[in-house]
This record gives structure tokens, C-alpha cells and sequence, in this order.
């Protein structure tokens, strides 16, 4: 028989994971508490729009609204991946354990370390974590999800699946192989360097989408926001390595060398502006990263789960972190509607 999976959090990413597996033949259940979404994508199906035309295609899915669980939920889901935002990853946990299957298991598909919010549920043993990295989607409307970067293909491997042990077992790449119709992936034993990686990303990317207002290509165009992003990927990159994370390169820029731009060495400075001007021909001017879409759709952000995880954990080993704790100061002001989103906003960080 099928697995059965739940998507737990249709929108941006968890729509676009679930659209491609209900293409490739999964038997797939998307839960979301959006009603209009819910409504949508079962009337009209969930539409992937993407950058080349393979990935636009619209696709009849089984969607539920979170309130509809109890029906759905008769017979077990095999695999739940949670997608929701780093702050509902608790109580989304909490819903869909009880809907497992006896070896059934969550995959975090999220942004930021999630994994052990999600093991104090369901336990270490059926905990997966699951990277998505570089991959720039957003929903647009009711059961409308965009793809707004190139696929990563051989170039950049998007999906990276691992578990908190380290090792590769058969789930892990079950799920490598599942999300690969959506984009490149792999199996990993390095989870909670890939995690941190990831991190960093987030943290130079997100935060400055969010106070600026603009989207990636404005913000890397930028020399001042340029530079803001490097700053932010160093502190993040010296505090993981100081916690011990194998860090992985960050747009194919090792991490020592985004730690000495950071600090002050003016070839590798040079080096990492370039690479990151490089990016914005991969990617169109639409692209926002998450953070950002928060602010304009007047959401809360994950700052605290981002920028505000690196800003802590160097604390715990005493590496200051002014660009992090600044930012976070700055994105917490806009949504709390002290300020508005500018470029003026960052320029004392």
C-alpha cells in the first residue's frame, strides 16, 4: 500500500512539497487552517508556478481545513511532514501525533532548528529533520504557491534529509527519494550542520527582507544592505562554529571565508559581495524571502527563531552578535508598528 502523508501547513512550502507528491501518485492529506486556501485548492485544485514551464501545472489535491482532522484522521498517516511556522511547530506536533500510525514519524519541513520542539511530542525516534534550502517560495493567493529561484538541480541540492543521530537509515532515504520529485535532494548525516547552515542563510536573508521592505535582488543591489547580509552570515557562521556545527558552504562561499568578511578582510570581503551580486541572476525581482512576505501580509515573523536563536546562542558562549541582536530589534519595532519597513530602518546596525 501507499504511505500516507500529511502535510501539516499547506502554504508556501508545505504547498509546493505536497503538490509535487500529489503529481507523482502519493497519497496525500493537506491540512491547513487558512479556510479560503482550503476552499480553493478543493475546488479548483493547488496551482505551481516556477520558473520554467514543467513547473506550472495545476493539481487536484485532498485538502482539509485543520477542523476536519478528526474525520480524516480514521485511518493513520504513515509520514507527517510539519511545515507550519517555527513558533506553531508545538502544537501542530501535538495535532497530527495522535493520527500516526504506531511507527509512523513527523518530518520538520521548516525553517530554523526545529527538531527538538518537535521529539518533546512524538520522541527522538520519530523525529527526521528535512532542509529546504535556497528554494524562495511564497503563496501568492488561495491555493496559489510560486517558485521564484531557478531549480537547484546539480548545481544546488535543495532538499537534505537527516536525523538527529547522524546516521542514514531507510526513512531518511525514502524521504531523499520522495522530495526528489520536487528538486534535487540527498540523505545526510550531517543534520545539525546542514540545520545550521541553513541558519545562516535565513539570518542574512530574512531579517533584512522584513525591515527593508525589499525583496532579495533590491537588498543584494544594495552596498549597504550587501554588506549588512555578510555581517549578519559571519556572527551566525562564528557562533555555530563555536557550538561545534560541520558547517556547508552558503551559496558556494565557505563558511571561514564569510567569517573573515566579517571581520574585516577586505579580499574576502570583495569575494562574498561578488557571489552574492552573482545570485540575483538566478532569481527574479519578485522573490521575497519569507520574512519579508510576513511583514507585508501583517503576519509575525520567526525573527525570534532566526536571527534571535544566533543572538542566543552566542550569548551562552559569550561571542557578541551586534548585526543579529540589531536586526532583531529592528524587525520587532516594525511589527510591533513603531516603524515602518525602509532601508534607513537598517542603517544604524
Amino acid at each position: 500500500m501507499k504511505r500516507r502523508i500529511a502535510i501539516v501547513g499547506a502554504g508556501a512550502l508545505g504547498g509546493h512539497v505536497g503538490g509535487y507528491l500529489v503529481k507523482a501518485g502519493q497519497d496525500v492529506t493537506l491540512i491547513d487552517a487558512w479556510p479560503e486556501h482550503v476552499e480553493a485548492m478543493r475546488r479548483d485544485g493547488l496551482t505551481l508556478r516556477g520558473q520554467t514551464g514543467p513547473e506550472n501545472f495545476t493539481v487536484p489535491v485532498n485538502a482539509i481545513h485543520i477542523t476536519d482532522l478528526q474525520k480524516a484522521g480514521s485511518r493513520p498517516f504513515d509520514i507527517a511532514f510539519v511545515a507550519v511556522k517555527s513558533y506553531d511547530t508545538v502544537w501542530a506536533t501535538q495535532m497530527i501525533a495522535q493520527y500516526l500510525a504506531a511507527d509512523g514519524y513527523v518530518v520538520s519541513l521548516q525553517n530554523s532548528i526545529n527538531e527538538e520542539r518537535i521529539a518533546s511530542v512524538v520522541g527522538w525516534g520519530k523525529t527526521v529533520g528535512c532542509i529546504a534550502s535556497a528554494i524562495s517560495v511564497e503563496l501568492v493567493g488561495p491555493a496559489k504557491v510560486q517558485r521564484n529561484v531557478a531549480l537547484g538541480g546539480s548545481r544546488h541540492t535543495v532538499f537534505r534529509i537527516g536525523e538527529p543521530h547522524g546516521r542514514v537509515p531507510p526513512r531518511a532515504k525514502e524521504i531523499a527519494e520522495m522530495v526528489s520529485v520536487a528538486d534535487s535532494s540527498k540523505a545526510t548525516t550531517n543534520l545539525w550542520g546542514e540545520r545550521w547552515s541553513k541558519l545562516i542563510v535565513n539570518a542574512m536573508r530574512n531579517p533584512v527582507s522584513a525591515a527593508t521592505g525589499r525583496g532579495g535582488n533590491g537588498n543584494d543591489r544594495d552596498p549597504m544592505t550587501r554588506w549588512l547580509a555578510i555581517r549578519l552570515a559571519a556572527e551566525a557562521v562564528k557562533v555555530g562554529l563555536a557550538h561545534g556545527y560541520a558547517l556547508e558552504s552558503v551559496y558556494h562561499i565557505p563558511p571561514e571565508k564569510l567569517l573573515a568578511a566579517g571581520e574585516g578582510d577586505k579580499a574576502a570581503r570583495e569575494e562574498c559581495e561578488g557571489i552574492l551580486l552573482e545570485q540575483v541572476k538566478h532569481r527574479n525581482d519578485e522573490q521575497r524571502p519569507s520574512m519579508g512576505q510576513d511583514i507585508m501580509k501583517g503576519r509575525r515573523t520567526e525573527i525570534d527563531f532566526i536571527n534571535g536563536l544566533v543572538a542566543a546562542k552566542g550569548a551562552e558562549l559569550k561571542i557578541a552578535t551586534p548585526a543579529n541582536s540589531g536586526i532583531v530589534e529592528t524587525v520587532r519595532r516594525i511589527e510591533r508598528g513603531e516603524i515602518a519597513p525602509s532601508a534607513e530602518a537598517v542603517a544604524h546596525i
